[in-house]
């Protein structure tokens, strides 16, 4: 077990802390900080504005954790999925969108998750372990590092990959105020996003703490049926959760995300629309329709079009923002709610990118379906 210390897992003050124990000025925090979270620094040597002594002190008593890549499968619709080894040999995947003019990253919160929503095919893994926070950061320092100077910006996060952010509670709130320091990573708030299946406490706490957009998986509009989709319902039911949107303290004029997977026969018909449309009723909300996106062992079926546009044709005479979501990277199991992290063996590939260019790793091929 490594026993140095990872400097990417400590936020701004911890790390502070360390450095003025050490015997460096304080001021010298902010500048180790930058340095930390670029994505082409792999060693304390590259830190060339510091003194050999000190990098040689950094090298005996911290490391920088890292991810490796084993894989790279690109979407014929551009989307990128990469596949995670961690340093205890679990696997996580993560999901790179292109957007106009930029691109949008999905993170992983954890190694599987203990939700178990029906439609999701992480849930079937069950809960292995939460992500340290230096692991949520590493999976967007490892993507920034492996695109290519030609490539847009990633300039937006969502915490929408394996696992329940808000049931890692601590680490997801120290890996956001990475994400948004100024002496870390930098992201607008107004960038970040993060969803939810709707855990009532840490709703109401992510509010009070950071500025962040908040998603909701909310996926039916009455208890019976979210029950059957949702076992977190049973514990937190429709009417807490929907107070506890009511009362998030939400960025100046953004309003909750509300997303809605559209089964065929489960929760698609008018009466479920106008049951949402009412429920929703005073929420500060938009609409995300996502089609179902099919993975092994559910005999879930997504809505033809035809209901899917009469779903979205009654929430937008009742005055929401309503979008129908489709889903990036299905055809490399990408898409929301098929991720899963498997790992069927093969060579063992490292970061590439501008890295790989740089020869400070080994680089790999991408990996697409022809």
């Amino acid at each position: 077990m490594n026993k140095k210390i990872d400097l990417r897992n400590l936020t701004f003050e911890e790390l502070k802390n360390w450095i003025t124990g050490l015997g460096l000025e304080t001021y010298r925090a902010e500048q180790i900080s930058r340095w930390i979270f670029q994505p082409d620094l792999q060693t304390f040597d590259q830190m060339t504005n510091l003194s050999r002594k000190w990098r040689g002190l950094f090298q005996e008593q911290a490391y920088l954790s890292q991810l490796i890549i084993l894989k790279v499968e690109k979407s014929s619709d551009g989307a990128r999925k990469f596949l995670f080894e961690l340093e205890d040999g679990e696997h996580i995947e993560s999901v790179l969108i292109p957007e106009r003019g930029h691109y949008t990253l999905c993170v992983s919160s954890q190694v599987g998750c203990a939700q178990r929503c029906r439609f999701c095919f992480t849930g079937k893994m069950g809960l292995k372990r939460n992500l340290k926070s230096s692991e949520i950061i590493n999976q967007v320092l490892t993507v920034q590092g492996h695109l290519t100077e030609t490539d847009p910006l990633l300039t937006n996060i969502v915490l929408m990959g394996m696992g329940e952010p808000l049931d890692n509670f601590e680490n997801t709130i120290r890996a956001l105020k990475t994400l948004l320091s100024p002496f870390g990573m930098q992201f607008s708030h107004r960038h970040v996003t993060l969803s939810t299946a709707g855990l009532v406490p840490e709703m109401k706490a992510l509010g009070n703490i950071l500025p962040v957009n908040l998603a909701l998986s909310l996926n039916a509009a009455d208890d019976a049926t979210r029950n059957r989709l949702m076992p977190i319902n049973r514990k937190y039911p429709l009417d807490p959760l929907i107070q506890a949107c009511k009362e998030f303290l939400l960025p100046h004029k953004k309003r909750i995300t509300i997303e809605y997977i559209l089964i065929k026969g489960i929760n698609d018909s008018p009466q479920a629309a106008r049951s949402l449309a009412k429920l929703l009723s005073g929420v500060k909300a938009k609409i995300n329709l996502i089609p179902f996106n099919a993975h092994p062992g559910v005999g879930f079926k997504p809505p033809d079009e035809e209901g899917l546009s009469k779903f979205q044709d009654i929430l937008i005479r009742s005055q929401y923002t309503t979008i129908i979501r489709r889903s990036k990277g299905t055809d490399i199991s990408a898409a929301c709610g098929q991720l899963h992290a498997l790992w069927t063996g093969g060579s063992r590939p490292v970061l590439g990118g501008r890295q790989e260019k740089e020869g400070e790793r080994r680089g790999m091929k991408e990996e697409g379906r022809r």
